[in-house]
């Protein structure tokens, strides 16, 4: 958008302009440049550009500024694509075989060569290598939220957990699925219990599941009997009421039967003739109590009870008096008044997070209990906003008083832990930043 300054005249004059930027000739001949033809070009003074009226000049200013904008987004463009070009790329593996499902699952879990979907009124087992589901158990009201699969060598442990907080255990060995136990079922429903969270130990040895009900919360340890039940699908006996008439699994009336569907559900079939033996429960945890006052009435009791008491270090046997828990609230709420004016939500109930551990030499077996190796020995839990975290012998009966064998105070509240999958590893982060990692094979 430019006018040729010529353009108004027949007569164009032409001229040599010298190249460059003009210098000031030194006073001596002998140092002058000697002119050569390349340092002139041809220069053709009607082609100069005159300057353009307004509003022509903002309008070219902003086409060339357009231009200048769109220049930089292609070379960003253009160094990006090479930088990605020249970097190694990935190898990308395409699934070796598809399967459709007609629904959205809400969970998955895999175990040896299979993976269990929970949804609709069940859940469903498909073959991990040819992806075709070989059965569908739905016999719920409601749906599967959440499942998890354990490997215990030849056999499967399955718990699913519905979304009225039902947890329950299934077992699944060769072409038959057995039905366990409901955990926390109840015929009455105001005494319904929800299950928060579950843990299997590495080879299915105990189970722990935290439940929930009346403003209240526990963890339920259980011993799982699995070389009984190994026996007993092997050498199955017939219920003990032969007249009762067992209640054959619903398929899903959602899906048309065709007979590739009825081919695959026949791989497995719910044995629900025959009981295994039910999980045996060792121990009931709660929350621990908050600090009071003491109760002690000399110091001498403090040392006596401290004796009896394994777990040392959880601070509940002191000898501090009420009237000091009185000081030092009143202390608190006269610096911080101010702030706690304003209304607080109800706290929730405490959670728990909790591993199974393997014997170590930070967890040692007492010389009485002998147990295979391999096999978890100790259960190790924190509960929410507590500086300590637990340990719990997991070789007890039900009648045994359930105290800590060891406790690790810490000096603030334990915000996460995780166990390695080989359970050498343990990593405790607290809220104050500070994370610890144990190895508790070597004990440091």
């Amino acid at each position: 958008m430019s006018i040729p300054r010529g353009s108004q005249v027949q007569t164009r004059f032409s001229s040599f302009m010298r190249k460059g930027l003009l210098e000031v000739p030194s006073p001596t001949e002998k140092d002058w440049p000697k002119d050569d033809e390349d340092d002139y070009v041809f220069a053709d003074v009607g082609q100069e550009v005159d300057s353009l009226p307004q509003p022509y000049l903002m309008i070219n200013k902003m086409v060339n500024l357009l231009f200048d904008k769109c220049w930089e987004v292609i070379q960003e463009r253009d160094a990006l694509r090479d930088v990605e070009f020249n970097r190694t790329q990935p190898t990308t593996y395409p699934p070796l075989v598809e399967s459709k499902l007609n629904k959205m699952p809400n969970c998955m879990a895999i175990s040896q060569d299979y993976v269990f979907f929970g949804g609709a009124k069940g859940f469903s087992i498909y073959n991990l290598y040819n992806a075709k589901r070989i059965y569908i158990w739905e016999k719920l009201k409601v749906d599967v939220t959440s499942i998890w699969a354990t490997d215990l060598g030849n056999e499967i442990l399955i718990a699913p957990v519905d979304e009225t907080g039902i947890a329950r255990l299934f077992y699944f060995y060769k072409d038959g699925l057995f039905l366990i136990k409901a955990i926390n079922e109840v015929d009455d429903a105001s005494k319904q219990t929800t299950c928060i969270k579950m843990e299997i130990s590495q080879g299915g040895d105990f189970a722990a599941f935290l439940l929930q009900g009346a403003g209240d919360i526990w963890l339920d340890v259980y011993k799982l009997p699995k070389e009984s039940w190994l026996k007993e699908v092997e050498h199955p006996q017939p219920a003990l009421n032969p007249k009762k008439k067992v209640r054959q699994p619903q398929l899903n009336t959602l899906e048309p039967m065709t007979s590739e569907n009825l081919e695959m559900d026949m791989n497995v079939c719910f044995r629900g003739d025959i009981k295994l033996s039910l999980p045996v429960h060792i121990m009931k945890i709660k929350p621990p109590k908050p600090v009071t006052g003491t109760t002690f009435k000399s110091p001498l009791e403090v040392f006596a009870k401290v004796e009896d008491y394994y777990g040392l270090g959880s601070g509940q046997n002191h000898f501090i008096k009420d009237s000091q828990w009185e000081q030092l609230a009143a202390i608190f709420l006269a610096s911080h008044q101010k702030y706690l004016d304003k209304e607080w939500e109800e706290e929730p109930p405490s959670m728990a997070t909790f591993h199974f551990l393997l014997p170590s030499r930070i967890i040692t077996m007492p010389v009485e209990v002998k147990g295979p190796s391999g096999v978890a020995c100790v259960l190790g839990i924190h509960w929410a906003g507590s500086h300590n975290f637990f340990f719990y012998s997991l070789h007890r009966t039900l009648k045994d008083k359930v105290d800590p064998e060891g406790v690790w105070p810490c000096a603030a509240p334990i915000a996460v832990s995780q166990l390695s999958c080989t359970c050498t590893f343990l990593v405790l982060a607290c809220e104050d930043g500070v994370l610890t990692l144990w190895d508790l094979a070597e004990g440091l």
